[in-house]
């Protein structure tokens, strides 16, 4: 076994899996000691290395894509002291540092992992449920099955008409979320259906943040990002297989698919429309509702509502 000890953590490899242990100091992100130890699997290791710094040397794990959902959910937002993948290395222990990275490289190789190759299934689970983050208009909470929004005294019209957001996993295609810097962040969720583009004050399926606290509002919104894309389809599954299912991260029953969102390229723009399909007629039921909302508050025109209307029908 290969063991590194450092004050920020310890990570340790016995030739399956590599243990990584948040340490317990004040100064550790809030992100890592809410996700606790991780075991990661060797089949879900890209890469690692020891990268030299001025004063200290830093371990730095790379999973393979597809792998995790925490890393796929923060698309590299995560500064060094927050992700888990990042250890920071004392003055005098980079002896240690190399022989872990020697021999979970010899493991990789022993063992064929293709480390190129992304993978179709979640290899490490998502964070642990019920998940809270409360916001500057609202609150977003996650049971495992259902996202609910509740409205603030401080939201916007619009999403005081749309009344509490009750949104099963079922119906939902993807979560994104945005930093607070010169401005809110914010936290949306992306329904199953066709993509407007509304502003995150305006939006039903968006909360804006804070940006009062950086550390512990990245940690609430990373989790809670990760623990959503753990429970949804994975955006691989089914392209190899053509059985559009996929198992959940934690061996539950296949789940129809739905399409991966829109990237930010190929967005529907100014109300243009496109993405999800939409074939589950509750759910193209609420999204008519909620756009019938958006066009009532006056965030929508009659145009823009008329065309995300049909865009939808024709996709039934």
């Amino acid at each position: 076994m290969a063991e590194l000890i450092q004050r920020d953590g310890t990570w340790d490899f016995d030739g399956e899996r590599l243990r990584l242990v948040p340490g317990t100091g004040r100064g550790v992100h809030p992100l890592r000691a809410g996700l606790g130890e991780i075991a990661v699997p060797l089949e879900a290791i890209a890469g690692i290395s020891l990268e030299p710094g001025r004063r200290r040397a830093r371990l730095r794990l790379r999973l393979r894509e597809g792998a995790d959902p925490l890393d796929h959910a923060c698309s590299g937002r995560l500064a060094d002291d927050a992700t888990p993948y990042a250890l920071a290395v004392e003055p005098g222990r980079t002896g240690a540092a190399e022989y872990l990275v020697d021999e979970v490289r010899t493991a990789l190789v022993l063992e064929s992992v293709p480390v190129d190759e992304a993978v179709d299934r979640w290899l490490l689970p998502g964070p642990s449920v019920p998940r809270v983050v409360s916001g500057g208009d609202g609150k977003v909470t996650f049971d495992g099955h259902t996202l609910r929004i509740e409205w603030g005294w401080a939201c916007e019209e619009s999403k005081k008409s749309a009344g509490t957001r009750m949104l099963p996993l079922r119906d939902v295609a993807a979560v994104e979320w945005s930093r607070a810097r010169w401005e809110s962040g914010w936290f949306r969720i992306r329904p199953v259906g066709p993509v407007v583009e509304v502003k995150p004050s305006h939006d039903p399926n968006c909360v804006t943040l804070w940006g009062l606290s950086e550390r512990r509002e990245t940690a609430e919104v990373a989790l809670l990002a990760a623990a959503v894309t753990a429970r949804l389809p994975h955006p691989r599954a089914g392209k190899d297989a053509g059985d559009g299912t996929s198992a959940g991260a934690d061996g539950a029953a296949p789940v129809p698919l739905t399409k991966p969102p829109a990237t930010p390229g190929s967005r529907a723009r100014d109300g243009e429309v496109g993405g999800g399909t939409g074939h589950d007629p509750d759910a193209v039921l609420r999204r008519l509702r909620e756009l019938g909302e958006l066009r009532s508050s006056g965030v929508l025109t009659e145009e823009e509502f008329t065309r995300a209307k049909r865009a939808l029908l024709d996709r039934l």
